[in-house]
C-alpha cells in the first residue's frame, strides 16, 4: 500500500479531483496549505504598497491506495495539474504499512 502526497496549485483542484475520479480514485484528504519551492514567493502589490509573499497558497492531496495503481494516479494528478509553469507543485509516495476503517474494523486493502 502507498500515500501519494501532492502538491499542487489551487484553481487545478477540480481538474486533478475529475482526473482521478477517472482513473478510480473513491476518496482522498485535500488540506489548504502554503508553502514555497525554487520560487521562492513574490511580490504584490496592494494599495499602492509592495510587500513580499513568502509563502504560496497550495492544495495538498493525501491519496491512500493499493501499489497497483501507484503510476496511474500519478499520471493523472501530474496531465491535470500542469501548467508547465514555476509552481505547479510536487508529488511524494510513501510506504503505508496499516491501515483501518474505524467504522467497521477493516484493516489494510479492505479498509482503504
Amino acid at each position: 500500500m502507498k500515500i501519494i502526497s501532492a502538491i499542487i496549485k489551487p484553481f487545478k483542484l477540480d481538474d486533478v479531483r475529475e482526473a482521478l475520479a477517472d482513473v478510480g480514485v473513491e476518496g482522498m484528504t485535500v488540506s489548504e496549505v502554503k508553502g514555497f519551492g525554487r520560487q521562492k514567493g513574490h511580490t504584490e502589490l496592494y494599495r499602492g504598497a509592495e510587500y513580499q509573499v513568502d509563502f504560496l497558497p497550495k492544495v495538498k492531496l493525501e491519496i491512500a491506495t493499493q501499489a497497483d495503481n501507484m503510476e496511474a494516479i500519478i499520471e493523472a494528478i501530474t496531465k491535470a495539474a500542469q501548467t508547465g509553469k514555476i509552481g505547479d507543485g510536487k508529488i511524494f509516495v510513501y510506504d503505508l504499512e496499516h491501515a483501518v476503517r474505524i467504522r467497521t474494523g477493516e484493516t489494510d486493502l479492505e479498509a482503504l
